[in-house]
């Protein structure tokens, strides 16, 4: 994500349907919030059960002010004894709920859909949940969707913590699971969804589009577009297929910055390895968010990025790659914690300034130098970049702080000072190959720097990551950063 987040409040809105065919047991615990316990969103993700895949369907009425029917269905693991367990899920009615086929009982407890099933169920065994609920574009009195209303239809913007608010799952990236989306939409609308399609149903009055997903993918990184769109296909770097969704009327209009994608992704490439998707584009909204978004295979932009006059076109090309190194650092490589968030912001910055240097002789010394002399205000404000504080009271998603956009980049460019470019390099291309598809934390990137810079880093990291003040930057003696009753620089969105 580059870019300030829009506030969004929390208020559970399950009604559960009176018409379950099944009772619970008296034996069964009372339903509870549960979570993995993470330290900034406690209540995130459930223990007991891993997803291995998704399919998710949704029937889109042709106004944003009316839910959307939908059909969740989860295939999962189990890891433990599971007498009842924990969706995320608020913000919808749910109207059923099958495991194995046998109707199951349900209840809301706080954001959670807590299911108890005919009988329990064993660890290491395979479990088909099937929930039928509405799925709301609306905001509630106290809290959004996940759903982005646009001026012609919806798209998503889960991140971090609002895909609960559109489909039931286990709304943690560190439970990444193949996706399969469908999406039936009244004829003259287009749907697109991550992954690549696989079918398209016409019928008298709607159609039925279908895409599936070839790699792993966490809830918050779901996208759907319904909207009436035009579809811009191109080939990128080794026939990646690349595609692009645009409002049909701007088509033309937003040709001359789509058509920079392929050769975004062949200089990503150079810097750290191969595309690791099977496609990739650009969702262009018109839409107020605030912000840009990482969706995997299909990033979310405001389309006023690329039309108000005032960014000069190195900096929306910059915004661009940053969106498209998410697909590395972010994506493919998902955060095991909320606390990670830095690996993600943190070199998507990196590449984002990099880019701009390279492409638009702005040099990442200046904007470093700049960085580092805020950086103090940054920690005080928002933590150190691995530890950054939690949300403000009713806005979950101001963990996006300059800290971990500016402030963590700044940490990498005091980590390459330290550990030589050619090492710093080495490592960029090592930690996506490594855990590519997969999750990691600060720890596991701990852990591959000093091996491959061959020396302990344990004093540079905990000093770098943790500390409540900014260390001296290796090899420039007189910077100085300024004390956090300063004004400090904005970050870059």
């Amino acid at each position: 994500m580059s870019g300030p987040r829009a506030p969004r409040r929390l208020r559970t809105a399950l009604l559960a349907s009176a018409a379950s065919a099944c009772l619970i047991a008296a034996s069964a615990p009372s339903p509870a919030p549960l979570g993995i316990g993470d330290r900034l969103f406690p209540y995130l993700g459930n223990p007991g059960y891993d997803v291995t895949a998704y399919d998710l369907a949704f029937t889109y009425p042709g106004s944003n002010s009316k839910p959307l029917p939908a059909v969740t269905t989860i295939e999962a693991r189990t890891t433990a004894w599971l007498e009842q367990f924990n969706l995320d899920y608020s913000h919808g009615t749910v109207r059923s709920v099958e495991v194995e086929g046998a109707p199951a009982e349900f209840r809301s407890a706080g954001e959670d859909l807590v299911v108890t099933p005919r009988e329990p169920l064993p660890p290491g065994v395979r479990m088909r949940i099937t929930v039928r609920h509405d799925s709301n574009p609306m905001p509630g009195k106290d809290e959004e969707s996940g759903w982005v209303r646009t001026k012609d239809g919806l798209a998503m913007a889960n991140q971090a913590d609002a895909g609960h608010r559109v489909f039931p799952g286990n709304d943690h990236p560190s439970d990444k699971a193949l996706f399969t989306i469908r999406v039936t939409a009244p004829n003259g609308y287009t749907a697109v969804a991550n992954g690549l399609p696989v079918g398209v149903v016409r019928r008298a009055a709607a159609t039925t589009w279908t895409y599936r997903t070839e790699h792993p993918m966490a809830t918050e990184l779901a996208q759907v577009s319904i909207g009436r769109s035009a579809v811009l296909h191109r080939e990128g770097p080794d026939g990646l297929p690349v595609r692009d969704v645009v409002p049909t009327k701007d088509r033309e209009r937003l040709e001359p910055w789509v058509r920079k994608t392929p050769g975004q992704i062949a200089w990503m490439q150079e810097k750290v390895g191969r595309y690791p998707f099977e496609t990739y584009g650009l969702l262009i909204a018109e839409a107020r968010t605030g912000f840009e978004l990482e969706t995997q295979t299909l990033s979310l932009f405001e389309r006023e990025l690329f039309t108000r006059p005032e960014y000069p076109k190195w900096y929306v090309e910059a915004i661009m790659v940053h969106e498209l190194a998410h697909q590395w650092f972010g994506d493919s490589v998902a955060p095991r914690t909320w606390s990670d968030l830095w690996l993600n912001e943190g070199h998507a910055t990196w590449y984002e300034a990099l880019y701009a240097e390279e492409k638009a002789d702005r040099p990442m010394e200046a904007r470093m130098r700049a960085a580092y002399r805020a950086s103090d205000t940054w920690r005080a404000a928002g933590g150190p970049p691995a530890a950054p504080k939690g949300a403000e009271p009713g806005e979950k998603l101001s963990i996006f702080r300059p800290n971990v956009y500016d402030g963590s980049a700044l940490v990498l460019y005091a980590l390459r000072e330290e550990i030589g470019r050619p090492a710093f390099e080495q490592l960029q291309r090592t930690w996506v190959s490594t855990h590519r598809d997969g999750v990691a934390d600060t720890a596991d990137f701990m852990r591959l720097a000093a091996g491959i810079a061959d020396r302990d880093l344990s004093g540079f990291f905990e000093a770098w990551l943790y500390g409540e003040k900014t260390p001296p930057m290796p090899g420039h003696p007189d910077w100085r950063s300024a004390p956090p009753a300063e004004k400090a620089p904005k970050s870059t969105r």
